[in-house]
C-alpha cells in the first residue's frame, strides 16, 4: 500500500500537535501541571507540603505585586525557592556548575483563559544541563517534584 508512509507520517505529526498543545503552557525543561486552585492557593499548599517533607523555604516572590509597585498589570504570578541539602548537594556532587540553577524553584501562575498551573524544572534537563545525565539523585528529585506538585494542584 503507498499510503501507509503517509499515514505514519500524518499520525506522527498530529501525535506531536496534540503533545504540544498540552504543553503549550510550558518553556524547555519546565514541567507544567494544571492547577485546581488559584495560583497563590496551589503556591499555599506546594509551600506547605514542602516544608511538612522537611525542605526548606528560602523565599516567596510575587511577580504580580513587584509589577504593580512599577505601574505595571500581571495576572497572578508567584515564585518558590526552596530545597534541602541532601537533594541538591548529590546533584553539585555530578556536576557542581548546577549549583546556579538550585535551590529548586515552582512557579504558580495563571493563564490568561483563567487557567491556573504549577511549574518546575525538571530534574532530568536539570541534570541534562550540567552534562550530569546520569546522575543518580535526579530519579529521587523527579518524584519528589512530582509528588509536591500532585499535592499542590489536586482538588
Amino acid at each position: 500500500m503507498t499510503f501507509g508512509r503517509s499515514t505514519t507520517l500524518r499520525s506522527l505529526l498530529c501525535a506531536s500537535a496534540i503533545a504540544a498543545a498540552g504543553a503549550a503552557h510550558a518553556a524547555d525543561g519546565v514541567i507544567a501541571v494544571k492547577s485546581a486552585h488559584p495560583p497563590k492557593a496551589t503556591l499555599d499548599r506546594f509551600e506547605a507540603t514542602a516544608k511538612e517533607r522537611g525542605l526548606m523555604v528560602f523565599a516567596r516572590i510575587d511577580h504580580a505585586a513587584g509589577a504593580q509597585k512599577v505601574g505595571k498589570t500581571l495576572r497572578p504570578t508567584e515564585l518558590l525557592i526552596f530545597g534541602n541539602p541532601q537533594g541538591g548537594t548529590p546533584l553539585m556532587e555530578c556536576a557542581q556548575s548546577a549549583g546556579i540553577d538550585l535551590p529548586l524553584k515552582a512557579l504558580a501562575w495563571e493563564d490568561a483563559q483563567g487557567q491556573s498551573w504549577l511549574g518546575y524544572n525538571d530534574p532530568a534537563w536539570l541534570a541534562q544541563r550540567h552534562g550530569a545525565a546520569s546522575c543518580p539523585v535526579v530519579e529521587n528529585l523527579k518524584k519528589a517534584l512530582s509528588g509536591l506538585a500532585e499535592a499542590a494542584t489536586k482538588q
